[in-house]
């Protein structure tokens, strides 16, 4: 590695590590508890993500999508069953990662990936507006006064500016970076008087401790804490998964989804052991990262680093930060994760992409917007699957031709579940010929359903007095059917020679 590549590295870790600062302290106290905890939690991820994770230069730390699930733990029970919960999390995660399961993220479509990342992409930019907002002593909230709030917005502006334009002059410097550097020093030179990082919270501290969580070790622990960790643990695994295949399609390279869901399981082990609360992978802070030229291990450890230096020695310096010129840089990192062109490909005219895909898009865009990014990408395949289901059901179409006295039908397409009642209609026993003929040449048998639909329709003929020949199977659907044939009692068959099957 050359001092360019280090320079790069390091920069990009200090960008990451100082719009991590705000986010989680905003999830922290979003859980209830103190900010502290959730700095502790995202520098212990980050170091351990960044170390042992299967994915260069993703970022992690405590994640606002796991803190509102905390959040309800913490008022009923306390911290400490949080840590516990979160402990439990890290194991499931570990499970996952031991048994494989990383390859079912494969199973997510495109359409899927898109609502994720457009959702959200919705949601750390609604997430910055609360900066722009407060709380009244009557529990309301509204907004800044306008000299505050004019105030907060030119920052923002100066910030964006810099952020956008400066790399079409040069990406020797994150871009970033310097917004946030060009926002601090324009409040410091005017003498501008406006809301920082310290205004939410201080963040200093010491060095975190190791702590057992203080809960009976009983079934009753296990009954509270365990559904929250199977939630936690889907939760920060389906957004971490994403978040590295949204990487290695940005990057051009491939991450490693076990080994990644592994450290994600050690990294909030570890955490909650030592008062942090649950993380997982952000995909804003790792744009930013990515942006700012992180592509390696080093850009992770560095913003680890970072955090806990800014815990430790840096906090007074980090409080001065306008809020804004953090504010300006997620609201670029919003716009740069919104998939603009997949808006562009749904409703243009003739649309680019199917109609199902564009209702399973904006779909899951919509639920992970209101509700939770694991309630979301289940319904966003649910959907997408029957979606599957219809479309080749509607494909499986059959020829019938008659000649010499016989009769054959000519299947073409899947037969399963979907198509089975279409499939039945097409038969006539009772008007057919004495020998009947159905050809899978050009089909396939998929599941248990077809198998039955077939019996059924040999039941009808066999009642009739008629047979129906079955030829044209692969070698798979010929076992499937071998296999059925001892529960429906296929009473004769041509031999084993032959390609046909009689079912009569």
């Amino acid at each position: 590695m050359n001092i360019q590549t280090l320079r790069s590295e390091v920069l990009a870790g200090l960008t990451a590590a100082l719009s991590l600062v705000p986010e989680v302290v905003g999830f922290a106290l979003v859980a209830h508890v103190n900010p502290l905890n959730g700095l502790y939690a995202a520098f212990i991820l980050c170091l351990i993500a960044a170390i042992f994770g299967g994915r260069p230069g993703m970022i992690s730390g405590a994640a606002g999508s796991m803190a509102v699930v905390s959040a309800a733990l913490v008022v009923q029970h306390g911290i400490d069953y949080l840590f516990a919960t979160i402990v439990l999390t890290g194991i499931l995660q570990l499970l996952f990662a031991v048994f494989r399961l990383g390859k079912l993220i494969r199973m997510v479509p495109h359409s899927v990936m898109l609502g994720f990342v457009n959702g959200l992409a919705i949601i750390i930019a609604s997430a910055q507006f609360q900066h722009l907002r407060q709380r009244m002593p009557d529990g309301t909230e509204h907004w800044l006064p306008s000299s505050a709030l004019l105030t907060m917005l030119g920052l923002i502006a100066v910030t964006v500016a810099v952020t956008v334009l400066l790399p079409k002059l040069t990406k020797a410097f994150p871009s970033a970076l310097a917004g946030i550097l060009a926002a601090t020093a324009c409040a410091l030179a005017f003498g501008i008087h406006t809301r920082t990082v310290g205004d939410l919270s201080s963040i200093r501290g010491t060095l975190p401790h190791f702590h057992l969580p203080a809960v009976p070790y009983t079934w009753e622990t296990l009954r509270i804490t365990l559904p929250y960790a199977l939630v936690l643990a889907t939760i920060g695994l389906v957004e971490t998964l994403l978040t590295l295949n949204l990487i290695d399609e940005l990057t051009d390279t491939t991450g490693e989804p076990n080994r990644e869901s592994m450290a994600q399981g050690i990294g909030n082990i570890v955490g909650a052991f030592f008062t942090g609360i649950g993380g997982c992978a952000m995909i804003g802070q790792s744009i930013i990262n990515l942006n700012a030229g992180g592509k390696r291990r080093l850009s992770g450890v560095a913003a680890g680093g970072f955090l806990l230096s800014f815990i430790l020695v840096g906090s007074r310096l980090i409080e001065r930060i306008p809020l804004a010129a953090l504010v300006g840089v997620m609201f670029v990192v919003a716009a740069e994760t919104f998939n603009w062109q997949s808006l562009r490909n749904a409703f243009s005219f003739p649309g680019r992409i199917p109609r199902h895909d564009t209702l399973v898009m904006l779909l899951v865009t919509l639920v992970t917007v209101l509700t939770n990014l694991a309630v979301a990408v289940v319904a966003g395949i649910v959907i997408a699957a029957l979606v599957f289901a219809w479309d080749h059901a509607q494909q499986l179409e059959v020829d019938v031709l008659e000649a010499n006295g016989r009769k054959t039908y000519r299947l073409h397409g899947s037969l399963f579940f979907a198509s089975a009642a279409q499939f039945t209609a097409f038969f006539s026993p009772k008007t057919d010929p004495v020998e009947t003929y159905l050809e899978f040449d050009h089909a396939r048998i998929m599941d248990s359903s077809a198998l039955e639909v077939i019996e059924s329709i040999a039941k009808r003929y066999r009642e009739a007095g008629k047979a129906l020949h079955i030829h044209g199977l692969s070698e798979s659907c010929d076992r499937l059917l071998r296999r059925k044939d001892g529960a429906i009692l296929l009473v004769s068959r041509e031999p084993a020679a032959s390609s046909t099957q009689v079912l009569s």
